[in-house]
């Protein structure tokens, strides 16, 4: 079995000013230099790593540095990017990862979701949205394509004959998780209106409180929120 070699670069000058720290990870050195130049900006601390064994139990046993957001090269076989994301996430239960490879394709890409991973990017949208993807991740929030986020969010809702549940945050009132139990359901405001027998507009400002208090700004977001608690609480 052979062993992971990292090396090591921190990007930037060191100032008084929080940053947001970002862990890269990639066996290429191109790729290291490319997304350092990218976040080469006041706000960010990266450090790169570059991964020179790209076998999975290797990546699996490895020790990241510790930073608020990791972002991954999914060059890797499928199987060493899970070992490596799910290394992450044990390690350090309170990060976020990001993934950016050619191209996100849907089996693939429901994989990483299910695994965790908040974000999702091609090589050639990194140099757009690379920079206001990494806050917005950071602080809970997802960036992955819509038709992607949409499909997974289907998928999740037939196997679980649209009936998913979770533990949320302990601070919900009776009525909005009633109302969370049915945004779970798919169910639109006026048949949870219906349903629970108040007003349209009132769950309307349920759904607002429930999207406030979970820290996303998406329907679809929630509920991949709560389907990755439910896995990891699995």
């Amino acid at each position: 079995m052979g062993q992971v070699f990292l090396r090591s670069l921190v990007v930037g000058k060191t100032s008084n000013t929080k940053r947001l720290s970002i862990c890269l990870l990639s066996p290429h050195p191109l790729v290291l230099g490319e997304f350092a130049r990218i976040l080469n900006k006041p706000g960010f601390r990266v450090i790169s790593k570059r991964l020179e064994s790209m076998l999975a139990p290797d990546l699996r046993q490895e020790q990241p540095p510790k930073a608020q957001v990791y972002l991954v090269d999914a060059l890797a076989a499928r199987q060493a990017t899970a070992a490596l994301i799910t290394n992450i996430l044990e390690r350090y239960p309170g990060a976020r990862v990001m993934v950016v490879g050619d191209q996100h394709l849907a089996a693939n890409s429901y994989s990483l979701l299910r695994l965790g991973v908040k974000g999702l990017l091609t090589y050639g949208e990194a140099r757009d949205q690379l920079c206001r993807a990494l806050p917005l991740v950071a602080d809970g929030g997802f960036w992955v394509p819509r038709s992607l986020l949409s499909g997974f969010v289907d998928s999740i809702l037939t196997t679980q004959s649209r009936r998913l549940r979770t533990d949320s945050v302990a601070n919900l009132s009776r009525r909005e998780q009633e109302v969370l139990d049915s945004l779970l359901e798919n169910l639109a405001n006026k048949e949870i209106a219906a349903k629970l027998n108040i007003a349209e507009r009132t769950v309307k400002f349920h759904v607002s409180n429930l999207l406030s208090k979970f820290g996303v700004r998406r329907r679809a977001d929630l509920i991949l929120l709560c389907y990755q608690r439910r896995s990891v609480e699995a």
